[in-house]
């Protein structure tokens, strides 16, 4: 009797960290670490994010891009945390699209591949979304973590004095985008080359893989996978990382 084996399908994290953050300091300070290095219990948020990935079972590789400036002083922190086995650092680029394409060409995969792309400032995902996000991509393609909308959403047109509303959206038609968003390697590899070909440039990377009109879809994120950014969200960051280290999840 023969025997058939499927090859093994990898998981490959790419974490764009290139990026200068300049709402995190505050008004008319210079000098400020950009955001992804600024440390919340010891640690920069950066290294908070890519512990989760690396204790991941289902994430084989991660790939961090970072300006070329950063690279080699991060390596000795991967080091010092034994994450460098399984992080590649590449040259990122003046913005997080350029940065993911990095990744993606210097990215050995197979089609079927899933890719997952995760911000760099979101410590507090969790393996249920990536395992989440991951299985539905291996069902539809590609998928992003979201999260309902609770309050209002107004659609408005700027005007000199502010702004004015136009219509009110349905709650249940819209989602806050969260990351991981995932994909199979060649959906969007395809979607970046398209991107690149016709100059644009988009908000994430659903927004590429949508112009082509593929199908997304969304799974549920969490609350406490936030986006830190501003003063404010780092005060959230360490409360979230205190309650988790009484609870013994610490990153």
């Amino acid at each position: 009797m023969l025997l058939y084996f499927l090859p093994l399908m990898k998981v490959i994290a790419i974490i764009p960290a290139a990026g200068l953050g300049t709402r995190m300091a505050p008004p008319g300070k210079k000098g400020q670490p950009s955001k992804q290095f600024v440390e919340i219990n010891g640690a920069p948020i950066l290294i908070h994010t890519l512990r989760v990935f690396a204790r991941n079972q289902q994430v084989s590789h991660i790939m961090v891009a970072l300006r070329k400036n950063e690279i080699e002083h991060f390596r000795e922190q991967l080091e010092s945390e034994k994450l460098s086995s399984k992080v590649e650092l590449v040259e990122g680029g003046e913005h997080r699209q350029e940065s993911v394409a990095n990744a993606l060409e210097k990215l050995k995969a197979a089609n079927n591949d899933i890719v997952l792309v995760h911000d760099a400032v979101r410590p507090f995902v969790d393996d249920d979304i990536i395992g989440n996000v991951i299985r539905e991509v291996e069902k539809h393609g590609a998928a992003i973590a979201g999260l309902p909308a609770v309050d209002t959403i107004k659609q408005v047109e700027r005007a000199a004095e502010g702004a004015i509303i136009t219509a009110t959206i349905p709650r249940e038609r819209v989602v806050q985008a969260q990351t991981p968003q995932g994909f199979r390697y060649e959906l969007i590899k395809r979607a970046f080359d398209s991107a690149k070909a016709d100059g644009f440039t988009g908000t994430d990377e659903a927004s590429l893989v949508e112009r082509m009109g593929e199908d997304v879809w969304v799974v549920m994120g969490s609350a406490r996978n936030i986006k830190i950014t501003t003063p404010g969200d780092l005060e959230l960051a360490e409360f979230l990382l205190a309650q988790s280290s009484r609870r013994g999840l610490a990153g």
